[in-house]
This record gives C-alpha cells, structure tokens and sequence, in this order.
C-alpha cells in the first residue's frame, strides 16, 4: 500500500484518532467527543472516512430509546392532565354536563369525552340519570401520579430526555400510555429511538500511524487561514494541510426555474398577451359546481365515486349559491328557462352539496359564468384529480388549462382557431386533428387531437360552446366558447418527453438538464 499516498488524503479528524487510540479501544461517538472535543457529526463522518480506508471496522450495535418531552407534555406539567382537572373541577362545582366540562375548562370535547371514558372504566367517573358527570368516592389510579413523576423528572432532565434504561418496570407500562413516535400533539413523550455504534481499528492502522509519525503530521495541521491568524501571526509558527491540485473542483450547479414551472408560466404570459384574464379556485368543490352547474345529470356514468375523489370529512358543503342553486335545478327537472326539455328526473339538493375534488377544470369556468364581462375572455391553470391508471398519458392528478370566451360574434371558427394556437403555437406539434365528441355541457363539442413523435395520437383535450341550459341558469345570454386542454400532455411535446411521469421525476439530473423548446 501506498502510504505516503494514504496519509496526504487523511483529513485531520481521522488523524487524531489514529494517533490517539489503540487496537484495543473501543471507539464510540460520545467517547471521541468527550475525549478528542469532537461534535457528533465530526466524530460519526471521521469513523466513516476511515472505515472506508479500512482502518476502522464495526464491531457491536447497541439500540437505547428515550423519551423525551413534547410541548404537551410541558403544558400538562403547568396545568395539569384533563383528568385530574376534570376530577377538580367536578368535586367543586358538583355534577355537570359533558360539554359544560369542556367550556369551562377550554379543552376540546374530544379531550373531555376520552378523559370521562379512562375514568369511568377505572370506577372515578359515572354519569347520573341527568346524563350529568359525577365523582364517585374512588381515587384516581395510580399511573396519573407515576405519569406526573415522569413529567417532572423529565423537565429537570438534560434536553428533557429520559432513558428508558434507567426507569423502572412500572414507569415504563406507564410511559407506553404516555409515549408516541409520531403524532405527539396530544402526547406528553415522543419516542425516540437510536443506536450506539462500537468500533475499533483493524491491523493495517499501524503502519499508517508509522508513517504519518515519519512525516510530522498530527492532526494540528492548518487547513484555512483565518483573519484572527494573520492579525495574531499565528500562521507563521503553524505547519500547513497539503493540498492535492489535480482534484477536480466542486460542481457549481446554478438555481433555475423547474421545466415544467417555466412552461406553465410560458402558457400564462402567452394566453394573457391575448388580453385573457386568469381565474382560480379550491381544489375541494361541490357535486353543484363540478357537475350541476355543467348540465351533467345526477345519474350520469362520469358521477360513479371510481371517477371522483369524495372528502371524508366534512362530506358535505352547507349551502350553495342562490339563485343559481334554483336555476340549475330548475335546468335539470324541466328544462327551466334555457328552452330545454331538462333531463326530466327530480333534483336531488342533498346530493348537489357533497364535496369532492375537482375532477374537471371546466368547473372553474361554472364559477366565472356569472360574474363574466361580455365580450370577455378568461382562463385558469387548473390541478383536477381522477381515479385513473397511471401510464404514459394518463395521471391520476393532473393540470389542464381551462378557458371561456363570451361574445355576441363568437363562433365555431373561434373556438377552432384557438384550438389550433394551442396545439401548434404552445405544444410544438405539426399535426393535427379535430374529432367531433360528446360532453354534457357543450354543442357542438370537439376533441383536438395532436400527433406524438413517440407516443403517436392522443387527445390533447375537449371543447365546445356551452349549452344554454349552462349559460341561462347564469345569467349569460351570449354564445361561450368553452375548453379544457390536458397541459400535463402539451408539456409532453414542449419539453420533448416521452411519458407524462417525467414530469414529476424524482431524478434531479434529468429536471437539470431537461430544457423547453418553447
């Protein structure tokens, strides 16, 4: 082995530790902090480098767990559990209601009902006839004094830490109520595991050692020379690190603007340099706005919960817009004023408030509708969410591009022309299609369809001009030009990609070199 070779490449850290210890020393972080004045990552990145070199091996891993204390835990030291209040506050101000507990106290009824079920279990707690809590003459268990004895050691404990090795048998069946590894909003301990790593230097390390003592190094060697050291001139009496000029320097990887951002961004600047103006909405919507208000049925195939996102909680808005609330449902029952037949099934306004994610961009242009200048042109940049495989054109969230023009003079060779603009102009491609199709809420309707160098022909997206059952239920009587343009897959084209997936790649040399054509 080439020694002198070894030993320009050591950095200082290492070199301590090689001059320090022997083959029969057991090396741990915490030692070399106490004993070379090592921070924690100095010592783990000096025992890394030099297990690398094969100087150092492993040889035990021991795993401890702390539990260390949570700003809830800090806040039940000052004001004590919601048990023990709620215990209080009953035997002063005798038996009351539930919620009445939670006021007085300012704690959620969650934190009330859990403490009202530990208690009642263990014989504290009983509810009267009155469905009122009262205090039975059994004391609380004892866990609520060992769990108050924790919490005290723990504040007078170094980083409110304790050591699960040091505390006793029933502190720890104690501790496992108290204790969470995530989640600790509402736990007085986070649990908190780690590993003490042992290791020793193997056989080469002698010879290292020889060779560093032959040429003088020991670890002291100045590395960077301070302003302090030359006002002090301390440098002069110093002997200096060697410094290896043939190691290529460090990549300077400048900050820039991630592809796909920049096109959005391009798409925004082009569409508003045509005088359009930019709308936006909540990702949360109602059945009302992403359905109703476009015409859809309420039984229609698009409204099967495989093809919507529905909230959990809460399930349902609670109310929607008048008049348009009437005037859609109105629409759908009988065809209201639109000189439509409707869809001749009863409007269910229960169904109309439940929430979902958007799955259709055109929902913001439901929302502009009423509000809408005419002429006027608008458009929304729009993240929609589907139940949909994942492959090369399809996402299961996804951005589309979203627009409405209204005016008396508006008419299919519009729509075609802007269609066209973006399928050319935005996505690069060099061929194109219009394929006539089918949407609720636009005739005539038309999907423009774009040629992929790789991928061959896909949609590019829908459009149409809205029906007047969607336009007169709010209030619009000019013709509108509405469409909504999968910009996940113009960006396919653009950036000259293959598969929509990279566009959300974790692979950060690919966004790095990745570059729009636009």
């Amino acid at each position: 082995m080439d020694y002198k070779t070894l030993i320009k490449n050591l950095h200082p850290l290492e070199v301590k530790v090689l001059l320090k210890y022997g083959l029969t020393d057991e090396l741990t972080s915490s030692r070399l902090q106490m004993e070379l004045g090592y921070k924690e990552g100095h010592a783990n990145q000096a025992f890394s480098w030099l297990a690398g070199k094969k100087l150092l091996a492993e040889t035990a891993r021991t795993p401890h767990m702390y539990f260390e204390l949570t700003d809830f835990g800090r806040a039940v030291a000052k004001n004590g559990t919601a048990e023990e209040r709620v215990v209080q506050y009953l035997k002063q101000n005798g038996p009351a209601l539930l919620p009445d507990i939670a006021r007085a106290l300012a704690l959620e009824n969650k934190e009330i009902g859990s403490a009202f079920g530990s208690l009642s279990k263990a014989g504290v707690l009983a509810m009267n006839e009155q469905k009122k809590v009262i205090c039975t003459e059994k004391p609380l268990p004892e866990r609520f004094s060992i769990a108050k004895q924790l919490i005290q050691k723990a504040l007078s404990a170094e980083n409110n830490l304790l050591d699960a090795a040091q505390l006793s048998k029933q502190e720890i069946e104690v501790m496992g109520g108290l204790a969470k590894k995530r989640g600790t909003s509402d736990s007085p301990f986070r649990t908190i595991e780690r590993e003490t790593v042992a290791y020793k230097l193997t056989d080469g390390f002698a010879h290292v050692v020889e060779a560093l003592k032959k040429a003088g190094v020991t670890g002291n060697e100045i590395g960077e020379v301070t302003p302090t050291m030359l006002a002090s001139g301390e440098w002069k009496n110093g002997t200096f690190r060697g410094y290896n000029i043939n190691i290529p320097p460090a990549r300077i990887i400048p900050g820039r603007t991630n592809p796909y951002v920049q096109f959005l961004e391009s798409v925004k600047d082009k569409l508003c340099s045509l005088g359009f103006e930019e709308f936006d909405g909540p990702l949360v919507e109602t059945e009302f706005w992403n359905g109703d208000a476009l015409f859809m049925p309420q039984f229609h195939a698009a409204r099967d919960i495989h093809d919507v996102y529905r909230i959990k909680t809460p399930t349902h808005a609670k109310s929607i817009e008048e008049p348009y609330l009437s005037n859609v449902a109105a629409v759908h029952q009988n065809g209201g004023t639109s000189g439509s037949r409707g869809w001749n099934y009863h409007f269910d306004t229960e169904f109309t408030r439940r929430l979902i994610m958007r799955s259709q961009g055109t929902v913001l242009s439901a929302h502009q509708l009423h509000t809408a200048k005419v002429p006027g042109k608008y458009f929304g940049i729009v993240r929609c969410f589907r139940y949909d495989k994942v492959d090369a054109t399809h996402l299961s969230d996804f951005y589309q591009t979203e627009g409405i023009v209204l005016g008396n003079e508006v008419n299919l060779r519009t729509l075609l022309g802007f269609l066209r603009m973006f399928a050319v102009e935005i996505c690069g491609a060099t061929e194109v299609k219009y394929v006539p199709g089918y949407f609720p809420f636009t005739e005539p309707s038309i999907e423009v369809h774009v040629k992929h160098p790789t991928l061959g022909w896909f949609e590019l997206g829908g459009s149409g001009i809205f029906r007047p059952e969607v336009t007169k239920a709010m209030g619009v009587e000019a013709p509108v030009l509405a469409w909504g343009i999968g910009i996940d897959r113009m960006a396919l084209m653009a950036l000259g990609l293959n598969d929509l997936r990279e566009l959300f790649s974790e692979d950060i040399e690919k966004v790095r070199l990745r570059k729009a054509r636009f």
